[in-house]
């Protein structure tokens, strides 16, 4: 789902327009009526059903009577350096997570049965658990 928010706008009347490929798009949208800050301001959310796909141009637009102008927001679906950098710092955590866990499952099932099996034998018998 995507979202587009105005905020903090006066006077109340404002049109929020979503656009496929420079195409006006009327399905599967649903917006909240102006809504009062409290503080003689406004606010509005538009939403899309909608999953982009790769190379598509999606774009929320904004007119209102401060602006001569419509604004243009243009929704970008890549991930920015920051975002990516967080992904895969969120990624190595959890396999770094799973890696400590089933190191100490091991040592635990180690210590408990009595048994000592080689640990290459212990990590080639849990191989196949770890295939997804």
């Amino acid at each position: 789902m995507l979202i587009c928010s105005a905020y903090d706008f006066y006077p109340k009347p404002i049109k929020l327009t979503w656009m496929r490929d420079d195409k006006e798009v009327t399905t599967d949208v649903t917006s909240t009526e102006e809504l009062a800050d409290g503080d003689w301001y406004y606010q509005i959310h538009s939403h899309l059903e909608y999953f982009p796909k790769p190379g598509e141009k999606i774009s929320c637009v904004v007119e209102h009577a401060s602006s001569h102008k419509p604004m243009i927001y243009d929704l970008d679906s890549s991930l920015s350096e920051s975002d990516r950098n967080k992904f895969i710092t969120g990624a190595a955590g959890v396999v770094l997570g799973v890696i400590m866990a089933a190191g100490g499952l091991i040592y635990y099932k180690r210590k408990h049965t009595g048994r000592s099996f080689p640990l290459w034998f212990v990590l080639i018998a849990h191989i196949p658990f770890c295939k997804g």
